[in-house]
């Protein structure tokens, strides 16, 4: 479908980009990207992603905003302290890009509803906060074969990763972190701590990630995860590889 001339008005600096362009922009406005959490991550991927001219955007987030949430979740103010995280997103997505479809989904991602919540995106990035969720997101996006960025954060670091698993060759999340975190034990920021902007900025590079996995440009990150460390400041990027005994996407025997 053509671009309307508001379209090409709103993502004009964008359209100009020769890694983009017009056909780029068109890709962008028909795909659809399913984001896990509303939360620190979740705000600026929605924010930037809707910005950009994804056509369909949905959230999956089952938690209210409260007031402790405001130091690194930007999608809310004061007033919606109480309300449920997705509404407070879906009213913010309609001022920054009322031309977005936007669907606020309220509920817990499950073993038994992932795959329905998921089907038929083009990507899905997680900013889940337990290892429990990210694993059953990263099972379900190699079955279904839809390409995930995984973007978490912690303290003063941040790590971002592109996993395309069912790819011959191409490693999936539960590759890289293993079995051992299934159950949900891990450390919350509540308890460590995080640094606010830490979140805007891993965030902002997961929702470039979702936009390179729709519209090629530089290099292929599928596989390679990128660690930041803010206290430095430095970043360093290690490739993951494949683990042939992974459950997920490994070799059957």
């Amino acid at each position: 479908m053509p671009l309307s001339d508001d379209e090409l008005d709103r993502y004009a600096r964008q359209i100009v980009l020769k890694e983009i362009g017009g056909a780029g922009q068109v890709a962008l406005t028909s795909a659809h990207v399913v984001v896990i959490g509303a939360g620190g991550i979740g705000g600026p991927v929605l924010l930037y992603l809707a910005a950009a001219g994804i056509g369909r955007l949905t959230v999956i987030d089952d938690d209210a905003i409260s007031l402790s949430n405001l130091q690194r979740q930007i999608l809310f103010d004061s007033a919606e302290v109480g309300a449920p995280k997705v509404d407070g997103a879906a009213k913010a997505i309609a001022r920054i890009n009322p031309g977005v479809s936007f669907m606020p989904v309220e509920t817990r991602v499950t073993r038994d509803n992932v795959d329905a919540l998921l089907a038929g995106a083009d990507v899905v990035v997680d900013g889940s906060d337990n290892f429990a969720t990210r694993l059953v997101v990263s099972d379900a996006t190699v079955r279904l074969e839809i390409p995930l960025v995984s973007a978490a954060i912690g303290q003063f670091q941040g790590q971002i990763g592109t996993f395309s698993g069912w790819r011959e060759g191409a490693p999936c999340y539960r590759c890289f972190v293993g079995d051992a975190h299934d159950a949900d034990d891990c450390d919350s920021c509540s308890e460590v701590g995080v640094l606010g902007a830490l979140c805007g900025m891993m965030g902002s590079w997961a929702a470039m990630e979702a936009i390179r996995v729709i519209v090629p440009f530089g290099e292929d990150q599928t596989g390679k995860l990128h660690i930041f460390d803010g206290l430095t400041p430095m970043m360093r990027t290690m490739r993951i590889p494949k683990d042939a005994d992974c459950r997920a996407c490994g070799t059957p025997k």
